[in-house]
């Protein structure tokens, strides 16, 4: 198809047919896929290293022998020599720039004491195993090591399982070269279904692993899907896609080339340019065609935009906007005079690149933030893969006698709200011996049963415990004075209070 059949108008029925198109394409998987994935799964479960091997047979037409799943390290190092020296250097500064900027995304721990004595906190600390699926196929992704195993290496994970499915040539150099610079312990030679699930439940050589990330195809994302639960996993991806904001002033060559740098990825890959200007919009059809021709994946990009392209002509860039926080883009280009004034009105998105001379090729690669990104509308409540993915956080709280007193009463009173009757009385039993309470207050007080003669209620032994508070402070209340001293016991002489109950 020629690039002018993608000219649309926002508003009209081809526009709406677009992108509703647009916005239902391709993530979920369907019965049939989800089916043959769960039998992937449960072989991987059943048969281990030898489902591997099967699979790697059947998938990948390759041959290996058990010991030669796991690529060894002398193997990552000796690719990155291999490499010209030009290569090594983008390599390392690739990396150097994505260390630097997730650098900054680090936690820390943190406490604070409260005003009844309670100390409060979270800590923060790192994954133990963390598996990265490094997508093949189509083509080879050294970025998506780098972009995946850096933040994990800065969050100071303690082991960094890869996978990555080897073809019938071998390994791919360059993945192994950027799996020595970005720091993989292992990494083991396959893909798709069957090495999300050896990374989920382990096999005789691949470690069960707490967490996966990274990108990979229908078959991956549902397979990472079916085992979250027994991992976590940092998302479900889906095709990628790009969506450029025009003005009249930007540059048709450059927005042609942009939304052609998405579609080269895969034929479901979207690439969608909106502009308040329908001159710019038939350049930049004339553009696609041109670039198009030379293109050599442009059978690929072909297709995507046949697919899933699309360039929508609005009344101002305020509707492209609105269209923009509605399709919610994993990439959003702002190709307009004055971009960071607009960047105020960009909701939701998963990168946001402010100008033509920051095009998304260059988040990709280099530029620090994480390319991997939500997709498929997720930026909605999704965000890019950092540092925060590779950690956990843990809640600490401590607590004395000063903060029962203070707060136990409360607690009990909640307690006996929800009819936990147990969560009450574990706390009353605190109340009763930082001060020597009466043994019946911790044995008594029910909440749904008729009150006896005698028991006290809740409210009752929150006043008697803060009167005899008072008198052990010296000062006896004529509510203490009142009372007897039922069971009253000196703390750390008499055992465990009284267990006795009705």
């Amino acid at each position: 198809m020629k690039a002018a059949e993608l000219i649309v108008t926002a508003g009209s029925g081809r526009a709406r047919a677009r992108l509703a198109r647009l916005a239902a394409r391709g993530s979920a998987a369907g019965e049939r896929v989800e089916a043959d994935v769960r039998r992937i799964i449960a072989r991987v479960r059943r048969a281990g290293d030898r489902a591997l091997l099967a699979f790697a047979r059947r998938f990948d037409g390759v041959t290996l022998r058990r010991a030669e799943l796991r690529v060894p390290k002398e193997a990552m190092a000796a690719a990155y020599l291999s490499l010209a020296g030009r290569v090594r250097s983008d390599l390392e500064l690739a990396a150097r720039r994505i260390r630097v900027f997730h650098a900054r995304q680090r936690e820390r721990s943190w406490s604070f004491r409260d005003a009844s004595g309670a100390r409060l906190g979270q800590r923060i600390e790192p994954l133990a195993r963390v598996g990265v699926y490094v997508p093949g196929g189509r083509a080879a992704y050294p970025s998506t090591v780098l972009m995946t195993v850096i933040p994990a290496r800065v969050a100071g994970v303690g082991e960094v399982i890869a996978v990555s499915p080897v073809g019938k040539d071998g390994d791919t150099p360059i993945v192994l070269a950027a799996c020595h610079v970005a720091g993989v312990d292992r990494l083991y030679r396959i893909g798709g279904a069957q090495a999300v699930a050896a990374l989920a439940y382990g096999t005789e050589s691949v470690p069960r692993v707490d967490k996966i990330v990274g990108p990979g195809n229908l078959w991956v994302a549902t397979a990472k899907r079916l085992v979250f639960g027994q991992v976590d996993i940092d998302s479900i991806a889906g095709p990628s896609e790009v969506l450029v904001v025009a003005d009249g002033a930007a540059d048709a060559e450059l927005v042609a080339a942009d939304l052609l740098a998405q579609a080269e990825h895969d034929p479901l890959a979207a690439a969608i340019c909106v502009t308040p200007d329908r001159r710019l919009a038939a350049r930049v059809a004339a553009a696609l065609d041109r670039q198009l021709a030379s293109l050599p994946r442009r059978a690929i990009a072909a297709r995507a935009l046949a697919n899933f392209g699309a360039i929508v002509v609005v009344r101002s860039l305020a509707q492209a906007l609105e269209i923009a926080n509605h399709l919610a883009p994993e990439h959003l280009e702002l190709a307009v005079r004055a971009p960071r004034r607009w960047l105020a009105r960009v909701r939701h998105a998963g990168a946001v690149f402010l100008g033509q001379d920051a095009p998304e090729a260059f988040g990709d690669y280099l530029a620090g933030p994480n390319h991997v990104l939500p997709t498929g509308g997720t930026a909605r409540f999704a965000s890019p893969l950092g540092v925060y993915d590779f950690v956990k956080r843990t809640s600490i709280i401590e607590a004395g006698p000063r903060t029962m007193a203070r707060l136990g009463p409360a607690v009990v009173r909640l307690a006996r709200l929800e009819g936990l009757d147990a969560h009450g009385r574990a706390v009353e039993r605190r109340l009763a011996a930082s001060v020597g309470s009466p043994s019946y207050l911790v044995a008594r007080a029910p909440s749904r049963e008729p009150r006896r003669a005698g028991a006290a209620t809740t409210d009752e032994a929150c006043q008697t415990h803060a009167a005899l508070r008072a008198a052990a402070a010296g000062g006896r209340s004529e509510h203490a004075r009142r009372r007897p001293r039922i069971g009253a016991r000196s703390r750390g002489t008499m055992g465990t209070p009284h267990r006795g109950g009705r």
